[in-house]
């Protein structure tokens, strides 16, 4: 078994702990409770279950340490310890309609000196395919005990990418549009399955070549970033800078890729 700290312990047992009642809802879907909190933007009673279990799950191992939730919003702890970045349920549109494709995604955000803060351990765990993506900084990303990398692909042509495309209520069609007009002629495929959290997984497992999208939230992505960076890959914003979730705009590939995707992207927003 590959050694790894106790934190992604912690974070594993939290998810798995949330993840069978997850399912036993997936598989009672119409029978679910829903309520709407904005435009296309749903919230279910599976989503508050999950978030309450995996914040008592964390709480009780970090009792010091605050708490950023989709659901409950941020609950303050010691500002000196990190904070949990959790989204009990990504891709809850997919839950809601039967596909299944969601995901569990906890990370650990240190602080900084900058007010920035750091992500230094991503979680993101799939319940319907049991698989968990785990990364911490200077330690490598995993699937299990697998040593995960980026692809290795350097040709556009033979590129998958995955994105997230504007719908009621979020994001810009207008500027996605651009960006869709400049890449997806030059590229082998483009997927939108709906879940940042896996889309980033997957690019840090190889099996999708590049991502964009805008419009997120940090519970969206914090995990799947340190996911990327640690299996070897770039995620910047949209003009190549570094701190993506400053602008809410997320590139990420291997680096061969990256600046292909980069320089297509960019010359796109510029016309």
């Amino acid at each position: 078994m590959v050694a790894h700290s106790g934190l992604i312990t912690v974070m594993e047992r939290a998810a798995r702990k949330a993840a069978p009642r997850l399912r036993r809802d997936f598989g009672e879907v119409q029978q679910l409770q829903v309520s709407r909190k904005g435009p296309a933007d749903f919230v279910s009673q599976a989503d508050q279950r999950a978030e309450q279990t995996l914040y008592e799950e964390l709480k009780r191992a970090r009792p010091d340490w605050g708490f950023l939730g989709e659901e409950g919003g941020a609950r303050e702890g010691d500002p000196t310890k990190p904070r949990w970045i959790v989204d009990p349920l990504d891709g809850t549109t997919n839950f809601l309609h039967g596909v299944p494709h969601f995901a569990i995604s906890i990370a650990v955000e240190e602080p900084r000196p900058n007010g920035q803060g750091e992500i230094t351990q991503g979680l993101v765990y799939q319940p319907i395919t049991d698989e968990s993506f785990w990364a911490e900084k200077g330690r490598g990303a995993w699937l299990f005990d697998r040593r995960l990398r980026v692809s290795a692909r350097r040709d556009l042509p033979d590129a998958l990418i995955a994105t997230g495309t504007p719908f009621l209520g979020h994001g810009d069609s207008a500027q996605w549009s651009k960006i869709y007009n400049a890449i997806g002629p030059e590229i082998a495929g483009i997927r939108r399955f709906g879940s940042a959290a896996l889309d980033l997984a997957w690019v840090a497992a190889g099996r999708f070549d590049g991502y964009w999208e805008s419009d997120l939230r940090p519970w969206d992505v914090a995990a799947g970033m340190l996911l990327v960076r640690e299996a070897g890959g770039f995620v910047t914003d949209f003009r190549g800078g570094d701190q993506p979730m400053v602008r809410n705009e997320f590139l990420a590939a291997n680096d061969g890729l990256h600046s292909k995707l980069h320089k297509l992207l960019a010359g796109a927003l510029r016309k």
